[in-house]
């Protein structure tokens, strides 16, 4: 049950933002739509599991994003690469933070389920597809993660709220630059 309140709240995030997503089908070594497996999309119930979850989130995407930067023909996804390691390195830094400040004496065992393919041997058209089709999930659910965190008001300090604001914003956009790369280049 749990699942489906999640999926709808995507689906809710993305009609409201007046997205209109196509994807192409999954290559080698992606995940792509309808291949979400457990734990693929995270829900959240407080600031604490907000924090812990988005963490290795955005680590994951930094993680992919040197990868396509080092492996990419096109200026544009390098720039976009270059763009996720930057804004979400300063993210995960400040995460860190709020959690040292904020909760020193709470112990994480959180296990990341990562949402992304495995790029080995991918480089040029073959891994820009790749890399878009996945980051498109991939910023699905960190949009779904910071909606709830506002809409459910589990927020105990306006930090995390404006955080959670500014990655919903982010890459709900980013998201729509994605698909219409996708939609013009493929």
């Amino acid at each position: 049950m749990k699942k489906y309140l999640i999926i709808t709240l995507i689906i809710l995030t993305i009609i409201a933002a007046g997205a209109n997503l196509t994807f192409a089908q999954p290559g080698p070594g992606m995940m792509g739509p309808g291949m979400m497996g457990p734990g693929m999309m995270e829900s959240v119930d407080s600031e604490y599991e907000f924090l812990v979850k988005m963490i290795p989130h955005h680590e994951e995407a930094v993680a992919n994003a040197e990868i396509l930067r080092e492996n990419t023909n096109r200026d544009r996804m390098r720039k976009f690469a270059e763009d996720i390691i930057e804004v979400q390195t300063q993210e995960i830094e400040e995460m860190e933070k709020y959690l040292a400040e904020w909760y020193p004496d709470r112990s994480n065992n959180y296990q990341y389920q990562p949402m992304m393919g495995n790029y080995e041997g991918l480089a040029g058209e073959e891994l820009d597809r790749a890399f878009l089709e996945d980051m498109i999930f991939h910023h699905m659910g960190a949009v779904m993660m910071s909606q709830q965190l506002i809409v459910q008001g589990l927020d105990e300090h306006r930090e995390v709220y404006l955080l959670a604001q500014s990655i919903r914003d982010s890459q709900r956009e980013e998201i729509f630059m994605m698909r219409d790369w996708l939609n013009n280049w493929y």
